[in-house]
C-alpha cells in the first residue's frame, strides 16, 4: 500500500535542469514536529527553503511540499540530483530516542523505497565521499559536506541501516510496512532450531538490528498467548499455504483464537 501524500505545495523550487537525480537524501527539521507545521513554513516564499515530503509520526502519511520531478531547496549543492525528505526530528536524538518514534521510522522506510523505484536507484548507503561525487543511493545531509551545506543531520543516532533494511523489504503488495524475507527466515532458525551457525539464513545481517529484536519478542508473545501448539503451527502453515496436501490431524472446528493468531500471521507476510 503506498503511501499517503498529503499535498500542501510550496513555492519554493525549481528546474533541475538537465541534472538527473541519483540520490535520495534523509534530513531533520530541528525543530517542526509535524508535517503540517513544516509545511507551513515552507509555504512562506520569504523563507526559500522546501523539502519534497516531510515525515512526522503519522502512519502511512508524509507531507508532500515540492514535487519529486522539480528540485527542493534544501541542501546546496546537491538539489539538482537529490530527491529529499524531511523527518520531524532533531539530529540531537539518541538511538532510543529514534526508537520511540517508530511510526516515523516506517514511513522513512516506505518513503525510500518508493522513490528507489520511481527513480531506479539502489537502496545502498553511500559514503561521503560517494554522494559528493557520482555515487548513486541514500545519504543523510551529513554525507552532503560542504557541498551540499554543511549540516550534520540526521545525527549519530539515527538508525538508518535499520531503515534501509526495513525498506529493501518492501514490495508493491505489502499492505504495511512488513518486515523483509530475510526475517522470517532468521525468526524461524532462531526459535525452531539449535542455532547452528552453518544453518543461518545467509540473508540475514550479521548484527541483527534493534526493530528485528523487538519484532522476534512480539512473535514468541503471539506464541505464548495461548501456549500455541505444534497442531496450531502446522494447521496455520497449512491453511497459509492454500490447504495443499493432507490437512494436519487438529479439531474439525478450529478454536476462535487459532484464527485470531492466523490473521496477524497472515498480516505480517
Amino acid at each position: 500500500m503506498a503511501l499517503i501524500r498529503k499535498a500542501m505545495p510550496s513555492p519554493n523550487y525549481s528546474s533541475r535542469g538537465n541534472a538527473s537525480v541519483r540520490l535520495i537524501v534523509l534530513h531533520t527539521t530541528e525543530g517542526a514536529m509535524t508535517i503540517e507545521s513544516l509545511g507551513n513554513w515552507f509555504a512562506n516564499p520569504a523563507n526559500q527553503v522546501s523539502s519534497h515530503v516531510g515525515i512526522d509520526d503519522t502512519p502511512g502519511v508524509v507531507g508532500e511540499y515540492v514535487k519529486r520531478d522539480w528540485k527542493a531547496w534544501t541542501s546546496a549543492n546537491a538539489n539538482p540530483v537529490a530527491v529529499q525528505a524531511e523527518l520531524c526530528a532533531y539530529a540531537k536524538w539518541s538511538r532510543s530516542e529514534w526508537y520511540q518514534h517508530e511510526p516515523m521510522l516506517k514511513n522513512a522506510a516506505e518513503w525510500l523505497f518508493e522513490e528507489s523505484q520511481a527513480f531506479g536507484i539502489p537502496l545502498t548507503k553511500l559514503t561521503a565521499q560517494q554522494a559528493q561525487t557520482t555515487g548513486r543511493g541514500v545519504c543523510q545531509h551529513v554525507d552532503l559536506g560542504s557541498w551540499g551545506g554543511g549540516h550534520w543531520d540526521c545525527g549519530t543516532g539515527f538508525p538508518i541501516d535499520d531503515v534501509l533494511d526495513v525498506a529493501r523489504g518492501w514490495n508493491e503488495t505489502d499492505s504495511g510496512v512488513g518486515y523483509p524475507p530475510w526475517f522470517w527466515q532468521w525468526c524461524n532458525w532462531y526459535l525452531n532450531s539449535s542455532r547452528q551457525p552453518a544453518n543461518r539464513p545467509p540473508a540475514a545481517p550479521a548484527t541483527i538490528p534493534d526493530w528485528a529484536w523487538q519484532a522476534l519478542d512480539e512473535v514468541q508473545q503471539v506464541s505464548s498467548r495461548y501456549g500455541m501448539t505444534q497442531g496450531e503451527r502446522d494447521w496455520i502453515d497449512w491453511w497459509q499455504g492454500g490447504k495443499q496436501g493432507v490437512r494436519p490431524a487438529v479439531p474439525q472446528t478450529i478454536p476462535e483464537h487459532w484464527w485470531t493468531d492466523n490473521e496477524w500471521v497472515a498480516g505480517r507476510e
